[in-house]
C-alpha cells in the first residue's frame, strides 16, 4: 500500500452557529508534489490549509500524514511549518536569528542549529543581509526570510498561505519561478493557498478547485483548464463560454446537446451512464480553441454566426467581443496576421468555428 506524504480523508470543518467551512475534503499527496488551492474568498482553502497545519481544530475526518494520524496532533508536533502572507518577521532580530528561532525552540542543539541556518542562507542567498534586520530588506528578502525560516526546521509538508500577495506583478513572477525551482531540488510536499488562477496553474503539480466549502475539481494544470467538471470549474477557471442545455446521449464519445443554437457536441465529464435524456448540462468551449471564419469542412467542425462587439489589439494580439445570437458575449483571440483580411468591425457578422473534441460537456445534478 503506498504511504501518501499528506492524506485528508472527509475532513469537514464547521464553526459555532453551525457554519459548515468545509465539506467533505478527501486529498491524497505523493511526497515532492506540489499542490495549489484555489478558489474565491470564502471558499474554505485557508481553513483546509489550518487544518493541515494544526491552527484550527477538525471537526470530523481524518488527517494521515505519512501514514501517521495528525487529526488531534498540536501544531508544535507536526512535522509542517507555515508561512504566511504577512511573513511575520521579527523587526528586533536579524535575518540569522529570525531563522534560528524556529530551532531553538525545538530544542535543536547549538552546534547543528548554527550549521543549518547557514545551510539555508546559503542555499537562498542571503548572505549578504545575513546580519540586517527587517526594516532594511526589500520585498524578495523579506519573501526569501520567510522562506528560510519555514524550511530550516526541515519540515516534512510546507504550507504557504498565500506568500506572494504583498509583492508587486515582476516580484511575484520572478519568486513564483524561484519558488518552483527551490520545492524541486529539496523534494518537499508544498501545499500553496492562493487566490491567483495563474499562480495556482502554474505553480502547481495539481491544482484543487475549491467552492463554498466543497473540492470541486483536483487536476493537474492542463486538464483542469482544458476539461473543467463543472459549470463552476468552467467559470472560474480560465475564458470559456458556457452554453446550458439538454443532455440528448452519446454519440462516437461525444456528448449531444441541444441548445437554443441547435445540437452541439462536446467530450462528456461525466459517466454517460449515470445520466439520463434530457438532464440539464452545460456545453463548455475555451476560447484559445475558437477560430474565426473556420473551414466547415471534417465531421467534428462545429460553429455559430455571432455580431462583433468589439475589438482591441495588444500587440501582435487581437481580442474581439462577439455576441450571439441570445447577446451572450464570447471573447475571442487570435494573431493580428490572422485577422487582417477579416471585417471586425462593431456590427459585423462573424463565423466562430471550432473542433466538437475541445468542448467539453458538464453535468452539476449531484
Amino acid at each position: 500500500m503506498d504511504q501518501f506524504d499528506l492524506e485528508l480523508q472527509n475532513i469537514r470543518k464547521v464553526y459555532p452557529g453551525n457554519t459548515v467551512a468545509v465539506e467533505g475534503f478527501d486529498l491524497q499527496v505523493q511526497r515532492g508534489e506540489f499542490i495549489s488551492f484555489v478558489g474565491p474568498s470564502g471558499c474554505g482553502k485557508t481553513t483546509t490549509l489550518r487544518m493541515i497545519a494544526g491552527l484550527e481544530s477538525i471537526t470530523s475526518g481524518t488527517l494521515l500524514i505519512r501514514g501517521q494520524d495528525f487529526t488531534h496532533v498540536p501544531t508544535e508536533k507536526r512535522p509542517t511549518s507555515t508561512i504566511f502572507q504577512n511573513y511575520a518577521i521579527f523587526p528586533h532580530m536579524t535575518v540569522r536569528e529570525n531563522i534560528g528561532f524556529g530551532l531553538e525552540v525545538r530544542k535543536v542543539p547549538a552546534n547543528e542549529a548554527a550549521k543549518r541556518v547557514d545551510a539555508i542562507i546559503e542555499k537562498l542567498q542571503l548572505g549578504d543581509v545575513a546580519d540586517a534586520k527587517e526594516t532594511s530588506l526589500s520585498g524578495g528578502q523579506k519573501q526569501r526570510l520567510a522562506l528560510a525560516r519555514g524550511l530550516v526546521t526541515e519540515p516534512e509538508i510546507l504550507l504557504l498561505d498565500e506568500p506572494l500577495g504583498a509583492l508587486d506583478a515582476n516580484l511575484r513572477k520572478s519568486i513564483q519561478e524561484e519558488l518552483k525551482v527551490l520545492q524541486r531540488s529539496l523534494n518537499i510536499t508544498f501545499i500553496f493557498v492562493t487566490h491567483a488562477q495563474s499562480e495556482a496553474l502554474s505553480m502547481g503539480d495539481r491544482v484543487v478547485v475549491m467552492n463554498a466549502g466543497r473540492v470541486e475539481q483536483i487536476s493537474d494544470p492542463f486538464e483542469l483548464y482544458t476539461r473543467p467538471k463543472s459549470s463552476f470549474v468552467a467559470r472560474f477557471i480560465g475564458r470559456n463560454t458556457l452554453i446550458e442545455g439538454a443532455y440528448q446521449g452519446c454519440e462516437n464519445g461525444l456528448a449531444r446537446v441541444e441548445t437554443p443554437f441547435g445540437l452541439l457536441s462536446g467530450r462528456p465529464s461525466f459517466d454517460p451512464a449515470h445520466i439520463s435524456a434530457q438532464t440539464g448540462v452545460s456545453f463548455v468551449l475555451p476560447s484559445e480553441f475558437i477560430t474565426l471564419n473556420a473551414d466547415p469542412s471534417g465531421a467534428d467542425h462545429q460553429g455559430l454566426t455571432c455580431t462583433v462587439g468589439s475589438l482591441h489589439r495588444i500587440g501582435q494580439i487581437v481580442r474581439i467581443s462577439v455576441r450571439l445570437p441570445d447577446e451572450t458575449e464570447i471573447e475571442v483571440e487570435s494573431y493580428a496576421e490572422n485577422t487582417a483580411n477579416l471585417n471586425l468591425s462593431p456590427g459585423a457578422q462573424v463565423d466562430l468555428g471550432w473542433n466538437a473534441e475541445r468542448a467539453t460537456v458538464v453535468c452539476d445534478r449531484p
